[in-house]
């Protein structure tokens, strides 16, 4: 097999990028629930999240080689080139709350973006895996039955394929607990979700041979360990004001 793996003409990470953003958006138009916010206030989440995205999946890349960086700060090629998804989920998550206060929206909103970024992040590893070594999520050098040669003689960790199929059972996992009602508060399923892709990525990265140079850790653990924080804090408040809850109605039922 030689990579990458070019689809009609086209190179794989250019159509599967492409494939993601419009299938995500499809699935997201589809499948969001169309009582919990209007669709002109949605689609300014929507731009919210794109804009974040786009400007957090950067910004995280900058700290991948932050010497480098330094070095090439008036380099436009370089500082435009490379993005991260975790990067691109943490700066989501702030434009997305600075789109619901310039609109004046309270309620949550994540939930409805559960199953589209996960299909549209499996599309896009597909374009990963395609491309081959010129993509760099390759993982390091194993002797798995799962290693894969990508062009340079060596057997690497696929962790491209180990995300899709990660994300698939994470989604599988959601949606069961959606479909059993067992959502506990508003916006239950993304922060479960993102607790558990961004612990995923914390580990999965000790085996990408990218640079690690932050006591052993890489700019995308650094990262995962801050969106670790903030969700273990904001589920654990977020399971008091539950409890409360669930008591109040407890003693006015007793009544």
């Amino acid at each position: 097999m030689e990579f990458p793996i070019y689809i009609f003409g086209i190179h794989p990470h250019l159509l599967f990028e492409a494939l993601a953003y419009f299938i995500g958006f499809r699935v997201y138009l589809h499948t969001r629930n169309k009582e919990r916010i209007p669709m002109e206030k949605a689609m300014w989440v929507v731009v919210g999240a794109i804009f974040g995205a786009a400007i957090g999946s950067k910004m995280v890349y900058w700290f991948e080689d932050p010497v480098k960086t330094i070095n090439h700060w008036n380099n436009i090629q370089y500082m435009m080139e490379g993005k991260t998804i975790v990067g691109g989920l943490l700066g989501g998550l702030v434009g997305v709350e600075l789109a619901k206060k310039w609109i004046g929206w309270t309620r949550s909103t994540g939930d409805d973006f559960v199953l589209p970024l996960a299909v549209g992040m499996m599309i896009g590893r597909i374009g990963c895996f395609l491309t081959g070594l010129d993509d760099h999520t390759y993982g390091i050098e194993t002797t798995w039955i799962t290693g894969i040669d990508f062009g340079d003689g060596i057997q690497r960790h696929p962790t491209q394929l180990y995300e899709i199929v990660f994300l698939f059972l994470l989604i599988v996992f959601l949606m069961i607990i959606k479909k059993r009602k067992m959502i506990l508060w508003e916006g239950y399923l993304f922060q479960l979700f993102m607790l558990s892709y961004l612990t995923f990525r914390l580990f999965i990265d000790f085996i990408k041979p990218t640079p690690h140079p932050y006591l052993h850790l890489n700019n995308i653990q650094l990262a995962s360990i801050v969106g670790i924080i903030y969700y273990v804090f904001l589920m654990k408040k977020k399971g008091k004001e539950y409890s409360r809850i669930v008591n109040r109605e407890g003693q006015l039922h007793a009544e």
